[in-house]
């Protein structure tokens, strides 16, 4: 009986030790906000101060993806070619690049927190100003690209295709 008692108590440990290895910080939804989007509510010039992880192993293959390799297009760090959604060596490399210019951390290649509140200061809205509700684009170093918050504060933005896309961290439509 004893064996069984522990047999089963064993089976239950290791259980719970796989499930809890399996839950990344990161999955499926924003690791600071908890949503599943690139999210902003109020004055929008704080917005990006609690978005997920997206790197090499967090939401790799993403339009929250898409939208940071679209903020390294924004700043002349990859091609239009370059944005498809996916966090690849590339995207890690320029990231990095990003980070050095941009942030007081140390470089990983990982845009988290801290990187994307840096990118959330280069918001802004058709007036050219941080004040207001209604974010209209992000101001790079080499061109702007065109955002926008949606009444329940999911930030849009169009791909390398031109093609519209909200930009979700569970899935990935972008090209």
């Amino acid at each position: 009986m004893k064996r069984v008692q522990l047999a089963a108590g064993s089976v239950s440990a290791l259980t719970a030790a796989v499930l809890a290895l399996s839950a990344t910080p990161a999955s499926a939804s924003g690791t600071y906000s908890g949503l599943a989007y690139v999210y902003g509510a109020g004055a929008f010039a704080d917005d990006w101060g609690n978005e997920g992880i997206v790197d090499q192993s967090h939401n790799t293959s993403s339009n929250a993806t898409c939208l940071w390799q679209k903020i390294l297009y924004a700043d002349g760090l990859l091609e239009a070619g370059d944005i498809d959604g996916v966090f690849g060596k590339d995207t890690a490399a320029a990231t990095s690049q990003w980070q050095s210019t941009w942030t007081s951390d140390t470089p990983d290649g990982s845009a988290g927190k801290l990187t994307w509140t840096a990118a959330g200061q280069f918001l802004f809205n058709s007036s050219g100003t941080r004040t207001g509700n209604t974010v209209s684009y992000y101001s790079g170093l080499r061109r702007n690209i065109s955002l926008s918050r949606d009444s329940d504060g999911y930030y849009h933005f169009t791909d390398g295709n031109d093609s519209g896309r909200i930009a979700g961290y569970d899935y990935r439509t972008c090209s």
